[in-house]
């Protein structure tokens, strides 16, 4: 999964209709170069392939060069959704990707973004229980070791975080 693809189509929705320097001036208000790698010319390509892939609709042609405003579609919006429910619980070693779900919540009633967020604890506490019977092997060697304990950690250190955010929102101390 691309988090570019999941933000620029949650952008494209938000605004309702944008052009590229929109959706750019949006993502850049929210830092996503920093923590998603964002680049404008990565925007400018996603929203010429997601129109490729019927996701969105030109919905006008400017006649300054290159300026093309963009809408989602029915099917952008299936899309949209299938992605971010994707990214939010199933675990990914990408954390853009999840960043990008965190970003888009809003667009999930609460008691649904709840109920994928606990798929993705369960998730993590199995992959952290594989991990660790991986390491209790002993089997592999220490450079190995090392590299799957940190795993482990990493998915226990995100464990406790979704666990967090559940409980703030199932306590309506946060909004989704």
């Amino acid at each position: 999964m691309s988090a570019t693809r999941l933000l620029v189509l949650g952008v494209v929705r938000l605004l309702g209709q944008a052009h590229g320097y929109l959706v750019g001036a949006e993502l850049e208000s929210w830092e996503a170069e920093r923590w998603a790698g964002l680049r404008s010319g990565s925007i400018y390509h996603a929203l010429r392939q997601l129109a490729k892939d019927g996701l969105v609709d030109v919905t006008e042609v400017h006649e300054w060069p290159g300026r093309v405003d963009y809408a989602i579609n029915d099917k952008g919006e299936a899309e949209f959704l299938r992605l971010l429910r994707t990214a939010l619980s199933v675990p990914d070693r990408r954390p853009e990707v999840f960043g990008a779900a965190l970003v888009l919540l809003p667009a999930l009633p609460k008691e649904e973004t709840i109920a994928l967020l606990k798929e993705r604890l369960r998730a993590l506490k199995d992959e952290e229980a594989r991990i660790a019977a991986a390491i209790r092997e002993g089997t592999r060697p220490q450079h190995l070791a090392r590299l799957f304990d940190l795993r482990a950690q990493q998915a226990a250190g995100d464990a406790a975080w979704t666990q967090g955010l559940i409980v703030r929102l199932e306590r309506g101390e946060e909004s989704a």
